[in-house]
């Protein structure tokens, strides 16, 4: 059973507006997938569509096998947790602990499990400390972190985040991949990420989605999708630093680099001792 599944999905604003065009999505339970792509491509409004924001113009998606309806959409909003890209969007209440327990009370949990529930959700989003703080006092790393918690204490089996590293400093970003990557290996939870960094995509995902008009133009494992650098480049997508580098050193150097290009500092560092014929220590 697919975790999240789209077949044919099309929208169009009620402005007139085509958003996107038959979208065939898959994600396997247990994913971290990237949807990539420039600003307008489509992505928010994808995201919006997978706990029912947002109802299809045409095509139609599943949840854990179940079709998104009216009927069940509390079914829905509960497995599927959405991650606004400006936490100011989705932080309202007087406290940090308030704004978590706010998702788990309106389930109609009883109060030692909301209790329970946000104590969890505080401990794994690194949040201590910051609980009586009103959310809009905390810097943007932060914020992002309480909106995540929010989602989190819902209990999701998916969690769908559109440009988490929006605004935020280096160490930031590091933080938020951290605990994303945490979600994912030490909880099971499938990721969906949408955004325009393909810096943060090969640290973040292992399969990709490129999206560009409302159209999906690309799509599969990193390597793959990373190696139409022609169709990247024609909807304002670039390679990762890193890989436009050593395509750099291939082809105007002339370096012997295999048709695979490296994505992250792990790859790049393997692939220059290799060029150097040093055997890596670990």
């Amino acid at each position: 059973m697919k975790a999240l599944e789209t077949i044919s999905l099309s929208y169009t604003y009620p402005d007139g507006t085509k958003a996107l065009e038959n979208i065939n999505f898959a994600a396997e339970k247990g994913e971290k997938i990237a949807l990539l792509g420039p600003n307008g491509a489509g992505k928010s409004t994808l995201l919006h569509h997978f706990n029912g924001l947002l109802t299809p113009t045409s095509g139609k998606i599943y949840v854990l096998g179940r079709e998104v309806t009216k009927a069940n959409i509390d079914y829905v909003r509960q497995k599927v947790g959405l991650v606004f890209q400006n936490p100011d969007d989705q932080l309202f209440a007087p406290t940090v602990i308030q704004d978590i327990a706010f998702g788990p009370r309106n389930m109609g949990l009883p109060p030692k499990e909301i209790e329970e529930r946000v104590t969890w959700a505080l401990e794994v989003m690194e949040l201590k400390g910051v609980e009586s703080k009103h959310p809009q006092k905390l810097s943007q790393g932060q914020k992002k972190r309480v909106a995540i918690a929010g989602v989190l204490a819902m209990k999701p089996e998916i969690i769908a985040l559109d440009e988490p590293t929006a605004n935020l400093d280096p160490k930031a970003v590091n933080k938020i991949l951290e605990l994303l990557l945490k979600l994912n290996q030490e909880l099971g939870i499938t990721l969906i990420i949408a955004t325009h960094d393909v810096d943060f995509v090969p640290l973040c995902a292992d399969k990709i989605y490129v999206l560009s008009n409302g159209k999906t133009v690309l799509e599969g494992p990193l390597k793959e999708v990373f190696s139409n650098t022609e169709t990247l480049r024609s909807v304002d997508l670039r390679l990762p630093r890193i890989a436009h580098l050593f395509e750099i050193l291939k082809v105007k150097d002339k370096l012997p680099i295999g048709n695979t290009l490296p994505l992250t500092i792990g790859e790049a560092r393997k692939e220059v001792l290799g060029l150097l014929h040093v055997k890596p220590e670990n």
